[in-house]
């Protein structure tokens, strides 16, 4: 499986910290959803699913916030791809800080590939099942 592959990285302003200087839920959500648009863009291109009238639709979404994390912080966001289902994945993100190594946060998700028109789960095609496998899980 492979573990801690980079899929986003950002940094965190002072605008979206509270009061005590920490960073916000809205924060960690803008992120990690930052983080999904382009892991799931590996596995099926808009490209190549938009004209299919095909997306990808969050279906569960667990965070964890771990370590508070300040301004200043740079947060990469690495992932672990867990499940390859029938029409879903399940994958995790994790926040760390780049200079302390600290985890800061974590997302678990389940996504579907969804039929835009007919609002319901497809089946994953043999494409994006072949760059699940190659990015981590069979």
């Amino acid at each position: 499986m492979a573990i801690g592959m980079d899929t986003c990285r950002d940094a965190v302003y002072p605008w979206p910290c509270d009061s005590l200087g920490h960073i916000t839920t809205q924060f960690y959500c803008g992120v990690f959803d930052a983080a999904s648009f382009h892991m799931l863009s590996g596995f099926g291109p808009c490209a190549e699913i938009e004209p299919l009238d095909q997306g990808w639709a969050d279906v569960k979404q667990t965070i964890e916030d771990k370590r508070e994390a300040r301004a200043d912080a740079l947060v990469p966001v690495t992932r672990v791809l867990i499940r390859t289902g029938n029409k879903s994945v399940e994958f995790r993100h994790s926040m760390l800080n780049s200079e302390s190594g600290v985890l800061h946060a974590t997302s678990e998700n389940i996504t579907v590939l969804f039929d835009l028109e007919a609002c319901k789960g497809l089946p994953l095609s043999d494409a994006i099942r072949a760059r699940c496998r190659e990015l981590g899980a069979a």
